[in-house]
Order: structure tokens, then C-alpha cells, then sequence
């Protein structure tokens, strides 16, 4: 990844622009602090590939596939929390 000063991306940007069109990856800074990425874009793919990528990065389970992994559990001891948030509500009634 390239950075690169906000006012050197300003007065050269098609140069920049360049270099993203073959891959590169340009970080503008602005008083050394990064504040955008410029990036090329990820190609278009079929609903097939943009599915399959939610699927890996965990925003979307496709029916039938089980249960997403959501950590281990903890027991603890007490009531269930069902129970206090029932009992939570009668207490305001």
C-alpha cells in the first residue's frame, strides 16, 4: 500500500488513479493521519459468488445449512432469564 499526502493526491490524483487501475492500494493521509483508501473495485461477480461471500464472512446462512457458530456457552447458575424478564414485566403492571 502506497500513502500518500492529501494535497501531493490532490495535484496528482490522475497519476494516483493510474496506479489503482493496475491493483495498487493508495492511502491518503492528511498531516500523517490516514483518512481514505482508494482502492480499485472488487469485479462484479454472479449472485452465486456475492452469495457464497456473505455466506463467508457470516452476514447470510442459507436455509437448511445448521446452526452459525456463535461461540460457546456459559452456564450459570439461577433462574433461566426468561423467568426474570416475566417477572420484570409484572413488577410494572
Amino acid at each position: 500500500m502506497l500513502h500518500v499526502g492529501l494535497r501531493e493526491a490532490n495535484m496528482h490524483f490522475s497519476k494516483y488513479l493510474k496506479l489503482v487501475r493496475e491493483g495498487q492500494e493508495v492511502i491518503v493521509t492528511e498531516r500523517g493521519k490516514p483518512v481514505a483508501v482508494i482502492k480499485p473495485l472488487t469485479k462484479e461477480g454472479t449472485p452465486e459468488d456475492k452469495i457464497k461471500s456473505l455466506e463467508d464472512r457470516v452476514i447470510l446462512r442459507m436455509a437448511g445449512k445448521g446452526r452459525l457458530p456463535l461461540g460457546r456457552t456459559i452456564a450459570i447458575e439461577g433462574k433461566p432469564l426468561s423467568e426474570t424478564i416475566i417477572e420484570g414485566r409484572e413488577e410494572r403492571f
